[in-house]
């Protein structure tokens, strides 16, 4: 992975969501939440990139994120961080962010758009300490955040969701490339697939792994 800058994060360069502000890593939804794979184990590291979509948006709802994250598959928590697009003001709004869910997320400043190549990886560091690195590597930048979480770390994913059960059209589906949980790849980790739900007409399904074990594309059918 190429880091042209790594910019320090610090307090200023974050903007907090409002307090209504959708949460990404709930299973709110009965046709499924996540679109991608999940593992199950004790899994200490997820990471993932993919090239961040251009999508048209079809109503003020569509919201959805690509992201990796440990934990959420039988357990209450989930450590993540990705990039979501956000139609609520008629336009697609890209904008980088982690969570530690049930909190809500918090938005980096640095820019992203469309094209952008993205890499995202969380990392457990300790019992209930989490590192999440978030680079983009087409603008150079790097953000890391260390929190703390009771959890049990009882999972990894690497996943697309729409917390309001609304995408916008992504023409080609999200690719994940890279994906390997505790450096192992995705496809020697048990992974098991996940269909996410849309507005309950649509599912966004993931392909098979490739020949190389490490790369997907999550696409609506």
């Amino acid at each position: 992975m190429k880091r042209a800058l790594v910019a320090v994060l610090v307090l200023s360069a974050l903007t907090a969501p409002t307090a209504t502000a959708p949460t990404f890593g709930a299973l709110d939804f009965p046709g499924g939440n996540w679109g991608g794979y999940v593992s199950v184990g004790s899994f200490t590291s997820a990471t993932a990139t993919w090239v961040e979509p251009s999508v048209t948006c079809t109503s003020t709802k569509d919201l959805f994120a690509p992201w990796v994250g440990i934990d959420g598959d039988g357990s209450p928590t989930v450590e993540q961080t990705g990039v979501s697009t956000d139609c609520s003001s008629g336009r697609p709004v890209y904008r980088a962010w982690y969570e530690m869910y049930p909190s809500p997320p918090v938005y980096f400043a640095n820019a992203v758009s469309a094209g952008d190549h993205i890499t995202a990886t969380v990392t457990r560091t300790g019992p209930n300490t989490y590192r999440l690195d978030l680079s983009d590597t087409t603008r150079g930048w790097t953000q890391t955040a260390t929190r703390t979480l009771s959890s049990q770390h009882s999972s990894a994913e690497a996943v697309i969701e729409s917390p309001t059960d609304s995408y916008p059209t992504i023409p080609g589906g999200v690719q994940f490339t890279g994906v390997r949980f505790n450096g192992t790849d995705l496809a020697d980790t048990g992974p098991t697939r996940l269909d996410a739900d849309d507005r309950g007409t649509y599912t966004w399904s993931p392909s098979a792994i490739s020949a190389d074990g490490t790369a997907f594309t999550v696409t609506r059918h």
